[in-house]
Protein backbone atom coordinates (compact mmCIF):
# COMPACT_ATOMS: atom_id res chain seq x y z
CA UNK A 1 0.00 0.00 0.00
CA UNK A 2 1.16 3.56 -0.77
CA UNK A 3 -0.07 6.87 0.63
CA UNK A 4 0.37 10.02 -1.43
CA UNK A 5 -0.11 13.39 0.25
CA UNK A 6 0.10 16.97 -0.92
CA UNK A 7 0.20 19.76 1.66
CA UNK A 8 -1.33 23.09 0.70
CA UNK A 9 -0.85 26.38 2.54
CA UNK A 10 -4.14 28.12 1.73
CA UNK A 11 -4.20 31.90 2.11
CA UNK A 12 -6.38 33.17 4.95
CA UNK A 13 -9.85 33.97 3.66
CA UNK A 14 -9.51 31.54 0.72
CA UNK A 15 -10.48 28.36 2.58
CA UNK A 16 -14.06 28.16 1.25
CA UNK A 17 -12.93 28.73 -2.34
CA UNK A 18 -10.19 26.10 -1.96
CA UNK A 19 -12.62 23.53 -0.58
CA UNK A 20 -15.10 24.29 -3.37
CA UNK A 21 -12.43 23.59 -6.00
CA UNK A 22 -11.91 20.13 -4.52
CA UNK A 23 -15.57 19.37 -3.87
CA UNK A 24 -16.67 20.34 -7.38
CA UNK A 25 -13.93 18.73 -9.47
CA UNK A 26 -14.06 15.33 -11.11
CA UNK A 27 -10.97 13.56 -9.85
CA UNK A 28 -11.42 10.57 -12.21
CA UNK A 29 -9.90 8.45 -9.42
CA UNK A 30 -12.76 5.96 -9.42
CA UNK A 31 -11.65 4.83 -12.89
CA UNK A 32 -7.99 4.29 -11.99
CA UNK A 33 -6.57 0.81 -11.27
CA UNK A 34 -5.06 0.59 -7.80
CA UNK A 35 -6.92 3.58 -6.33
CA UNK A 36 -8.26 2.80 -2.85
CA UNK A 37 -9.39 5.97 -1.07
CA UNK A 38 -9.13 9.79 -1.01
CA UNK A 39 -9.46 12.30 1.83
CA UNK A 40 -9.22 16.09 1.85
CA UNK A 41 -7.91 17.14 5.26
CA UNK A 42 -8.13 20.54 6.95
CA UNK A 43 -5.40 21.19 9.47
CA UNK A 44 -4.26 23.93 11.80
CA UNK A 45 -4.47 27.64 11.11
CA UNK A 46 -1.41 29.88 11.11
CA UNK A 47 -1.28 33.66 10.98
CA UNK A 48 -1.33 33.85 7.17
CA UNK A 49 -2.70 30.45 6.06
CA UNK A 50 -4.64 27.30 6.85
CA UNK A 51 -2.96 23.96 6.23
CA UNK A 52 -4.76 21.41 4.05
CA UNK A 53 -3.64 18.03 2.78
CA UNK A 54 -4.87 15.70 0.08
CA UNK A 55 -4.45 12.11 1.27
CA UNK A 56 -4.78 9.33 -1.27
CA UNK A 57 -4.36 5.62 -0.63
CA UNK A 58 -3.14 3.37 -3.44
CA UNK A 59 -2.72 -0.40 -3.70
CA UNK A 60 0.97 0.15 -4.50
CA UNK A 61 3.54 2.81 -5.33
CA UNK A 62 3.49 1.54 -8.91
CA UNK A 63 -0.29 2.14 -9.13
CA UNK A 64 0.24 5.73 -7.94
CA UNK A 65 3.09 6.32 -10.40
CA UNK A 66 1.03 4.87 -13.25
CA UNK A 67 -1.80 7.27 -12.37
CA UNK A 68 0.55 10.27 -12.53
CA UNK A 69 1.33 9.32 -16.15
CA UNK A 70 -2.31 8.73 -17.14
CA UNK A 71 -4.93 10.68 -19.04
CA UNK A 72 -7.07 10.57 -15.86
CA UNK A 73 -4.31 12.48 -14.01
CA UNK A 74 -4.13 15.12 -16.76
CA UNK A 75 -7.91 15.53 -16.75
CA UNK A 76 -8.09 15.78 -12.95
CA UNK A 77 -5.42 18.51 -12.88
CA UNK A 78 -6.63 20.46 -15.91
CA UNK A 79 -6.84 24.13 -14.95
CA UNK A 80 -5.09 23.62 -11.60
CA UNK A 81 -2.90 26.66 -12.29
CA UNK A 82 -6.00 28.86 -12.27
CA UNK A 83 -6.16 28.41 -8.48
CA UNK A 84 -2.64 29.62 -7.65
CA UNK A 85 -3.95 32.79 -5.93
CA UNK A 86 -5.49 30.55 -3.25
CA UNK A 87 -2.11 29.14 -2.17
CA UNK A 88 1.02 30.42 -0.47
CA UNK A 89 3.59 28.63 -2.61
CA UNK A 90 3.30 25.30 -4.42
CA UNK A 91 1.93 22.17 -2.77
CA UNK A 92 4.44 19.96 -0.98
CA UNK A 93 4.30 16.28 -1.99
CA UNK A 94 5.01 13.46 0.44
CA UNK A 95 4.82 9.77 -0.46
CA UNK A 96 4.84 6.88 1.99
CA UNK A 97 5.03 3.11 1.62
CA UNK A 98 2.89 1.52 4.32
CA UNK A 99 4.80 -0.72 6.70
CA UNK A 100 2.05 -1.49 9.21
CA UNK A 101 -1.76 -1.32 9.22
CA UNK A 102 -3.88 -1.82 12.32
CA UNK A 103 -7.62 -2.05 11.73
CA UNK A 104 -10.34 -1.14 14.16
CA UNK A 105 -13.45 -3.16 14.97
CA UNK A 106 -16.28 -2.80 12.50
Amino acid sequence: MFIAMNRFRVAKGSEAAFEQVWLSRDSHLDKVPGFVEFHLLKGPEAEDHTLYASHTIWASKTAFEDWTKSEAFRMAHKGAGDNKPLYLGPPQFEGFEVRQTVGGKK
